[in-house]
């Protein structure tokens, strides 16, 4: 048997040489402008991307068939897209509004966690007009309707039963539309101890296997995937930093604050948090000490490299939530962003990035935080803080480190 043989020949390699094609592409584009032009950051771009490629086919191929949801990882912590955060699970199960579907399971002990069904992606971003593309897929759906934890109905035991979309059946149940196409869930975590949820999705009704995929289905994935991919390498962060531009693109080093919680506020209502990003730079001998008030809130913070992928939250400090954070003596929060270890407990690792940009997420309120920085030396970085900043010896260092990477190794189940 050799090429041609089959009628689908000619159109199967056509489809895959246009999609290496476009990886290449891809690739490219590791060396755009928002791409550091120094070693270690060209290598994390292109990690970036083979991270993606290891997901594309599951998005395009293996769960994209409606009628048989699966339930698809989509960040961890070896894929990282779309601004992910190190303290969240995220998982995505392709959906359509004709069909029941029952979601089962252990809710976990997640401090936080949210169920949203999306509807119709727009070709234009929908909050800022026609002059701007929407995101590539699968992301700019319109979320249409969602369910946090404080409103899931679960046994004493923890588990629970959520249907989607059909006719109503209580508390535990989301509607869905025509447009509806793709249901989107988030856990977040503040302590190390909290468990992962964990379920599993069917259609009520299934009573089949799973078509085989055809050669048309493979040719629509490797299209799909192409996009992706492009789609992966061209709109983070260009995207993001088109938006922020529209509200005064913040300088590096300076917490963008209150006035980016408009377009926050329109776009995250659904999905239970508010967030904004801060750009920040940093020379070879400096740090940056971020600081705000403890009010008490859910917040989060994760570091982030060039294409807003988290950095290596399994193995580094990248990431700080209330629980696992030192507060002051003076009721404030002070996080100190490093390349090397300040020996502070609040110590933000850089990864000896030189440059990235650090997200705050606000979980269960609308409000943000005040908060300041102030860019140091390492010399100067004892007397920035005060006095009674909280310390770690090596020691401890390692049992932090330790603990977030038994903790995480825990929620991903690896």
């Amino acid at each position: 048997m050799a090429f041609g043989d089959s009628d689908e020949d000619v159109a199967l390699r056509a489809a895959w040489h246009a999609f290496c094609d476009r990886l290449k592409a891809a690739g490219d584009l590791a060396f755009k402008d928002t791409s550091p032009a120094n070693p270690l950051q060209r290598a994390d771009a292109f990690r970036y991307l083979t991270q993606n490629l290891g997901q594309a086919y599951d998005l395009a191929l293996e769960t994209k068939n409606t009628r048989y949801p699966m339930i698809h990882p989509f960040c961890g912590p070896t894929r990282k897209l779309g601004g992910d955060n190190a303290d969240f699970v995220y998982l995505q199960a392709w959906i359509d509004g004709a069909s029941t579907y029952r979601i089962a399971g252990d809710r976990g002990t997640a401090r936080f966690i949210n169920f949203t069904v999306q509807g119709p992606r727009p070709d234009k971003d929908v909050y800022y007009g026609a002059d701007h593309p929407n995101l590539h897929e699968p992301f700019g759906d319109t979320p249409e309707a969602n369910i946090t934890g404080d409103d899931l109905v679960t046994e004493p035991d923890g588990s629970f039963e959520l249907y989607i979309g059909g006719a109503s059946r209580g508390p535990n149940w989301l509607p869905t539309t025509p447009g509806s196409r793709k249901l989107f869930m988030r856990q977040g975590f503040d302590s190390w101890a909290e468990r992962s949820a964990q379920f599993s999705i069917e259609r009520i009704d299934m009573e089949e296997p799973r078509p085989v995929p055809t050669p048309e289905d493979l040719i629509a994935s490797m299209q799909w995937a192409g996009d992706f991919l492009t789609g992966v390498m061209t709109d983070w962060p260009d995207r993001e930093l088109e938006i922020g531009s529209l509200f005064g693109e913040p300088e590096p080093n300076v917490f963008p604050g209150a006035r980016f919680a408009g377009t926050a506020e329109q776009r995250d209502a659904r999905r239970g948090r508010l967030i904004v990003t801060m750009p920040w730079r940093l020379g070879a001998d400096q740090a940056l000490i971020v600081e705000f008030a403890d009010g008490g809130d859910f917040w989060m913070l994760t570091n982030m490299g060039a294409f807003w992928n988290s950095m290596d939250y399994l193995y580094r400090p990248v990431s700080h939530t209330p629980s696992r954070s030192a507060v002051d003596s003076d009721g404030r929060v002070r996080m100190v962003l490093a390349h090397n270890d300040p020996g502070v407990h609040n110590w933000i690792d850089t990864q000896q990035f030189g440059e990235g940009y650090l997200t705050m997420r606000v979980v269960g309120s609308r409000q943000l935080p005040e908060v300041s920085t102030r860019v140091v030396t390492a010399a100067e970085l004892d007397t920035a803080l005060p006095a009674d900043t909280r310390r770690v010896t090596t020691e401890e260092r390692a049992a932090q480190l330790h603990a977030r990477f038994d903790a995480v190794r825990r929620r991903f189940g690896i």
